[in-house]
């Protein structure tokens, strides 16, 4: 979930702390929405294929869903775009060399967390950090090599307002148009810069996946496992790179998915 201080994307501007996450826990429209129905959307004996621009984004964003889909016995596996190396610009603490270890670490570690019973495989893709968009043909046939018939992708939102986060999407949109796969995603960074109701997200195919409140217990346990994230940058005097607002926002008692079946 690298981020820097601003980051715009149309008019979907990330800055400041962003919508307050009580506005979305009194928002009638996350309210009504559709249950996200594992059996109904993902047909047996696929694999669930989590495509994360950087490494974080599959927990935050799909932390409850893969609990959910390891509890139903459907394999999981995290595609990893890029290894969140450009994270923490001119800092001694963080290097670009020192985060390709620690961030996929921490994934390892989140995971864990989770109190998974299956494996998780976790495939490195190595797409330079900050550079999808630029890069969107070469991510396209690294994945494409790896997936299998039957596969059902899992990625950010096509508008989510990071450029990583989008360039990924548009890839895996064009892969699961050209496989003809289904593809679902996931409001990361909408949270942030978008409004209850906001009419730049298509409600009307957005399902929610309701969480337990041992998933959440487990969800907001495996957040913690990144640090390098959560942590102010005493190299540099940065703040975190995911505030307390954010977080708050991405481990509430939901997540919520966009597909039009």
């Amino acid at each position: 979930m690298a981020t820097l201080v601003h980051e715009i994307v149309g008019d979907r501007v990330i800055h400041g702390e962003g919508t307050p996450k009580e506005q979305w826990l009194s928002c009638p429209i996350l309210q009504q929405l559709a249950a996200f129905d594992i059996q109904a959307i993902v047909p047996m004996r696929s694999r669930v294929c989590i495509i994360a621009p950087h490494p974080d984004d599959e927990i935050l964003g799909c932390g409850g869903l893969i609990q959910r889909l390891d509890q139903a016995g459907y394999p999981v596996t995290i595609f990893a775009v890029t290894n969140g190396t450009a994270s923490h610009p001119d800092s001694s603490l963080y290097s670009p060399a020192q985060l390709d270890q620690i961030r996929p670490h921490e994934t390892r570690q989140a995971l864990a967390a989770l109190k998974l019973q299956q494996h998780v495989e976790r495939i490195a893709l190595q797409i330079p950090d900050g550079e999808v968009i630029e890069q969107r043909e070469l991510l396209k046939q690294r994945l494409k090599a790896q997936l299998q018939p039957h596969d059902v992708l899992v990625t950010t939102f096509i508008h989510d307002g990071h450029p990583d986060h989008e360039g990924t999407a548009q890839v895996i949109q064009d892969l699961a148009t050209e496989l003809q796969q289904p593809c679902i995603q996931v409001l990361i960074w909408a949270w942030h810069w978008a409004q209850p109701g906001d009419a730049r997200i298509n409600w009307k195919i957005a399902h929610k996946l309701q969480l337990s409140a041992t998933e959440l217990s487990h969800k907001r346990r495996a957040a913690q496992c990144f640090k390098s994230q959560l942590e102010m940058d005493p190299t540099t005097g940065q703040p975190p790179i995911l505030s307390g607002h954010a977080l708050q926002r991405l481990l509430q008692p939901w997540e919520v998915y966009l597909y039009e079946q």
